[in-house]
């Protein structure tokens, strides 16, 4: 059971350094805005999917700390 969250603990400080410097260069990435300036397909589907990767980070989080706690 350790083991497991450790690994959860690592699953979220991962998606924590990882997922943030992505969504920057999305931001500027030139698919990321149309012509006056509006999010794009691109922008939005990228943004959803970045926001369900970080909050499935902060569960990983919960879980294992809540995990090493309990023993």
């Amino acid at each position: 059971m350790t083991l497991v969250c450790w690994m959860l603990i690592a699953n979220a400080v991962w998606n924590a350094v990882v997922w943030p410097p992505f969504l920057r260069r999305v931001r500027k990435d030139p698919r990321a805005r149309d012509a006056n300036g509006r999010a794009t397909t691109f922008l939005r589907v990228h943004t959803i999917l970045i926001g369900i990767s970080l909050l499935l980070a902060v569960v990983s989080l919960i879980v294992g700390v809540v995990g090493l706690v309990q023993g």
